[in-house]
């Protein structure tokens, strides 16, 4: 019985049903360079950070965590946030959808000697999932969030799914 269950587990896995984590996903495309934060730690009262959006900017207007700032990643222009945020030393959370494009995001900021930066784990997802508020572009709650792609869509749990 014991042989067959795990033949059925390695068959399964071997073709790809195998259900992979967020936490494996992650381990898989980030270096850990940018220590993360949880979604539950930014969002108690006494955490206070300057938000910045790793998204492009059709996401961002689709939605956003309150009061981050849109950096994007294709086009990040470090200047963009050199002229926003002049102490190297302010708390500094970065966010994409899951957490690997702010990963990179946030490797670029130490880089030019920003020294509290941390990484959203899970991202404006994970966020979602937990229930916390996103806003569109006029700064009014929604429940919509830009999936980024139908690949990444699968790690949103709660909310519209919007593609475009």
């Amino acid at each position: 019985m014991k042989k067959g269950l795990l033949f059925i587990c390695v068959l399964f896995s071997a073709l790809g049903f195998s259900q992979e984590s967020l936490d494996d996903l992650l381990k898989r495309h980030n270096t850990n360079d940018v220590p993360y934060i949880s979604v539950e730690e930014l969002a108690m009262p006494k955490t206070e950070a300057i938000l910045l959006d790793a998204r492009e900017p059709k996401e961002y207007e689709v939605s956003h965590i309150k009061e981050a700032i849109s950096v994007g990643y294709d086009f990040f222009d470090l200047k963009t946030v050199t002229d926003k945020i002049k102490d190297k030393n302010q708390p500094i959370v970065v966010y994409c959808s899951l957490g690997i494009r702010s990963e990179t995001i946030g490797e670029k900021l130490k880089a030019a000697g920003y020294t509290n930066v941390k990484n959203l784990y899970g991202g404006i997802f994970e966020w979602k999932n937990n229930d916390f508020e996103v806003y569109n572009s006029k700064n009014i709650p929604t429940d919509s969030i830009h999936t980024f792609s139908e690949e990444w869509s699968k790690w949103l749990k709660k909310g519209v799914k919007v593609a475009n």
